[in-house]
């Protein structure tokens, strides 16, 4: 049997651009959705699903993420420090590399939020993770039932859970929920500096290693103010 992972890489670097005002003196990590901010949601469902350390990366007002976090116990946070460089999501996760080990991770967006089902989202995930086919497994979204989104979607699921990205004019029932399983394999030739990661994904999908996880549950984009107010009723419903 796979072993779960231990450790995680959470992207906590953006800048939040389209989640101003509430971004001009905050980072949007530490933005509260039901009480609670963005980033300790992820780090909650982290630690549920037995993560012990977590490695986050910071950028934009990096001091209150710092503080914020300095304290939490589970999962133990690391700080990849960022402030002076802009890497972009692939280059993040390759400065981060020596702090995350050899094994697969755990890789989370701090903005994304759901609402899990019967079981961890999380858990489905390294229960689902098979490194003998997969370098990675993303947990995939139905758009349809998605709260806050209104693309086209990025990736059709074949019945075997690999997947095929969404040609230009093509619009497919799956969009990436933000949280996945990477191998740290797919990095050994990865480029310096600021790439972004979208490209492993498209190297491990030519390669037919690149499988999706049907989320169960609600998943929310968070991307705008708006939002903030659809996702917190959404929460309020799922505790009725």
């Amino acid at each position: 049997m796979p072993v779960k992972p231990s450790k995680a890489m959470v992207l906590a670097a953006g800048l939040g651009l389209r989640m101003r005002p509430l971004t001009d003196h905050l980072p949007k990590p530490l933005v509260s959705v039901a009480g609670r901010p963005l980033l300790d949601h992820v780090l909650d469902k982290l630690a549920a699903a037995g993560v012990s350390e977590a490695v986050v990366n910071v950028h934009y007002l990096p001091d209150q993420i710092i503080a914020h976090t300095a304290s939490r116990a589970s999962p133990r946070v690391i700080i990849s420090d960022e402030r002076n460089q802009v890497l972009g999501t692939g280059g993040g996760v390759v400065k981060a590399l020596p702090k995350l080990g050899t094994a697969p991770f755990f890789h989370v967006n701090s903005d994304t939020l759901w609402i899990d089902g019967v079981q961890s989202n999380l858990t489905r995930l390294a229960d689902a993770f098979d490194p003998a086919r997969m370098d990675i497994l993303l947990l995939m979204a139905p758009t349809a039932s998605s709260i806050g989104y209104s693309g086209r979607g990025d990736y059709a699921m074949l019945p075997d859970g690999a997947l095929r990205k969404r040609r230009e004019h093509q619009v497919v029932p799956f969009v990436y929920a933000g949280a996945a399983i990477l191998s740290p394999r797919i990095f050994a030739d990865a480029p310096k500096g600021e790439f972004s990661l979208t490209r492993m994904f498209d190297a491990a999908n030519e390669q037919e290693r690149l499988f999706g996880l049907r989320l169960d549950g609600v998943w929310m984009h968070v991307g705008t103010p708006d939002a903030v107010a659809a996702a917190e009723e959404a929460f309020l419903e799922s505790v009725v």
